[in-house]
């Protein structure tokens, strides 16, 4: 009987000291993920948010509730539930639904001309190079404007967990050419990370043009006052003979546990002979038709078609959606972004592009779907050929 005794009290010790040793290991592991994750959150951390100048700019904005203490969308806008966050975040690790490709995705090493210190394009042409998700440079008119950069590994705060790139950034960051401009949609992890931010301010002097609020993580990232351009719905700024405007888009934003205390856009890129413009992260409204009729016809247009869902129709827009845009725009040419390197909803993940493509040829859209790294020239677009549908 002392035997049985001695072994029970053995057998409760290694219990104890088996659950203190996994309680351990899970908070190592939990310590180990949240490494950085503060400074990924930049000013949405508590008392780290805008402040002085700035935020008197963002209470006067029309877009502005002082009320509720934050942006809003110019209509209501359905954000998902906890309930339908739960669902999407079940199916997401149960798998499932070709949401990755079966082979590696063909990605187009950069052109000399688009590497290190080489000379910016001829003054009057127009190139698109997208590196993957919305990460996009633009060379118009001379000028090269770099857009929502993303070179870190995961779009995530977390530098261990998260959504995970699905291909390698077509050229390294510090390979890229000098920029005239860099240009932010909003405040999302899949937007801008703040190790691309941090290379871009010491690696050259372009400035920032962002929506406001925006600027505060931006200087948290080490990013110098003087090189931030903040800008309210339907304001401009002129940059190397650029004039950027930002226009309404129908989103959220945030970093943190409170949402919408940054605003988010589209954009306009207007040189002296060519346009470009950006949805950035939206839903499909009217704003786009306004936006054609004031700043277009517009020579393309980087038009969000990934990423949506039925849970959150009205901040992503389907690639129907996506192409009645390029309509609404008048733009020449349409290159679908926000999509291909990240898993970000449940679609498959070809889906986004063949349903772009269809609806381009159904409603005679001319349309361009690039290779991550694969520069267009828009003059001389190249025929889709998809290159998607081979290793989906």
């Amino acid at each position: 009987m002392a035997f049985a005794g001695n072994s029970t009290r053995t057998a409760s010790r290694v219990r104890r000291w088996g659950g203190l040793a996994l309680g351990t290991a899970a908070l190592g592991a939990l310590a180990w993920a949240a490494r950085g994750v503060p400074t990924a959150m930049g000013a949405a951390l508590p008392g780290r948010g805008p402040t002085g100048t700035r935020v008197e700019r963002m209470r006067r904005s029309p877009a502005y509730d002082a009320t509720a203490g934050r942006f809003r969308n110019q209509a209501p806008t359905t954000m998902p539930g906890g309930q339908q966050i739960v669902r999407f975040l079940g199916a997401a690790v149960r798998g499932g639904g070709a949401r990755q490709p079966r082979q590696p995705i063909p990605v187009v090493a950069a052109p000399p001309a688009l590497v290190g210190r080489a000379a910016p394009s001829a003054a009057g042409g127009l190139h698109v190079t997208w590196y993957g998700h919305a990460s996009t440079l633009v060379e118009l008119d001379g000028r090269r404007v770099l857009i929502d950069p993303v070179w870190s590994d995961r779009c995530s705060p977390s530098a261990q967990l998260g959504p995970r790139r699905l291909h390698p950034a077509p050229v390294a960051l510090d390979e890229l050419p000098r920029v005239d401009a860099v240009v932010i949609s909003h405040d999302h992890y899949d937007h801008r990370d703040v190790a691309t931010v941090r290379h871009l301010a010491r690696a050259g002097s372009a400035p920032f043009l962002v929506p406001l609020g925006v600027g505060a993580h931006l200087e948290r990232w080490g990013v110098a006052p003087d090189r931030i351009i903040e800008l309210d719905w339907d304001e401009s700024a002129t940059v190397a003979g650029v004039r950027f405007v930002l226009t309404a888009a129908q989103h959220f934003s945030g970093r943190g546990f409170t949402r919408d205390t940054t605003l988010w856009g589209s954009w306009v890129l207007a040189g002296p002979t060519r346009r470009v413009f950006y949805t950035g992260d939206t839903g499909y409204f009217d704003g786009f038709a306004r936006t054609g009729a004031e700043h277009g016809p517009f020579d393309a247009a980087l038009v969000q078609v990934g990423a949506y869902s039925d849970a959150w129709p009205d901040i992503h827009m389907t690639p129907e959606e996506g192409i009645q845009t390029g309509l609404d725009l008048r733009a020449g040419l349409v290159i679908p972004v926000h999509w291909c390197s990240y898993v970000l909803a449940l679609h498959s993940w070809a889906e986004p592009a063949d349903r772009a493509w269809r609806e381009a040829k159904a409603r005679s859209v001319a349309l361009a779907v690039p290779r991550p790294g694969e520069r267009v020239d828009v003059d001389d677009p190249p025929d889709v050929d998809g290159w998607w549908q081979l290793i989906a």
